[in-house]
């Protein structure tokens, strides 16, 4: 018998598998008795998190793409490429007599979450962002359970994040550290604010911790040195959750897994949402928090930096407060649980 996970293609869909599978292993799954496989795409970072991991007793990676930013015949394509991963996914199913299937969404998910639905496989949905995604929208009245942190019918309200950021919160009351997130892949737009706001943070004392991006990285530290003003650039990471910890407030993208750590963690933040996200999630699932008084949003395009300096100046510790009061523990651990029950 096995349990499935599938899904990926970015990291937010994969910070969820990793975090669940995590979760998973702490519940000794896999098991003499139930193997615990991963089903991906070889595009996407989907083989960079899990190509080497251990912990699944079998992973697959199928010949597939994304679908909705191609050309008529790059659709076809890509369409043709998801059938013939669909009917890799039926036999895998049948091979090691699956008994739930987890997806996560992003096109690496739908040949298996379909194969599921087709032969009667539970298949539990994870959605991540605020705005459905496109597969998780078509599946979501097919599926066994469907989980999201925005939907008060949800049976599991709390998102999956990894410990150490709870054991890191901590309630911010003025600022002394600034953070600056634009991921891994880095962001031109905060980037470009976070130079222009370098001198007043200078000269108020306030440090400066910077994710750049891979690309961008020796740009920005010659930017930064030109200012002559210091400053900790980084692109990739493996720990974000410290650095979060580190500051007091936060400009970030507003990636579901970026939002919840941030709130995990308690540090308040100014989220300025992707543009071209898929149906526009990295705003809604920003504005998730807006509407509780717990962040602020700005549209990259009207970016007003004395605002922002603005900030630096408002109620931060009611706002990092509301954050800790809001996010509840253990959702990885839930839905671990959930899945061990079929």
């Amino acid at each position: 018998m096995s349990i499935i996970m599938t899904g990926g293609g970015t990291g937010g869909h994969l910070a969820i598998i990793k975090a669940v599978k995590e979760a998973m292993v702490g519940r000794g799954v896999p098991s003499p008795t139930d193997a615990l496989i991963y089903i991906g795409s070889t595009q996407g970072q989907d083989k960079q998190w899990f190509g080497d991991d251990e912990d699944f007793t079998y992973k697959y990676f199928f010949e597939t793409r994304g679908v909705v930013n191609q050309s008529k015949l790059g659709k076809v394509k890509s369409l043709w490429m998801l059938f013939k991963a669909f009917l890799q996914a039926r036999k895998l199913l049948k091979k090691h007599e699956a008994k739930v299937v987890f997806s996560v969404g992003g096109f690496s998910a739908a040949p298996m979450a379909f194969a599921a639905k087709l032969t009667g496989t539970p298949l539990v949905i994870h959605e991540q962002n605020a705005a459905l995604g496109s597969l998780n929208r078509v599946l979501q009245k097919h599926a066994t359970a469907f989980i999201s942190s925005y939907l008060s019918q949800s049976p599991i309200q709390a998102y999956p994040i990894k410990q150490v950021f709870f054991d890191k919160a901590r309630i911010r009351e003025r600022v002394e550290t600034v953070i600056f997130l634009g991921g891994s892949q880095g962001a031109v737009a905060i980037n470009t604010l976070a130079l222009a706001l370098a001198p007043t943070l200078h000269d108020r004392g306030i440090r400066i911790i910077h994710q750049a991006g891979e690309r961008n990285i020796e740009t920005v530290k010659a930017a930064y040195a030109e200012l002559g003003i210091e400053a900790e650039v980084f692109g990739f990471t493996t720990r974000l959750a410290a650095y979060m910890a580190e500051a007091d407030f936060a400009v970030a993208r507003a990636g579901a897994s970026t939002l919840w750590e941030l709130s995990a963690t308690a540090l308040p933040a100014l989220f300025i949402p992707y543009p071209y996200a898929a149906s526009d999630h990295q705003y809604h699932n920003a504005q998730f928090l807006v509407e509780k008084n717990l962040a602020w949003l700005m549209r990259e395009d009207v970016i007003e930096t004395e605002q922002v300096i603005a900030l630096l100046d408002e109620d931060l510790q009611s706002r990092s407060q509301g954050l800790m009061a809001l996010i509840e523990r253990g959702g990885a651990e839930q839905i671990a649980a959930l899945l061990t029950q079929f």
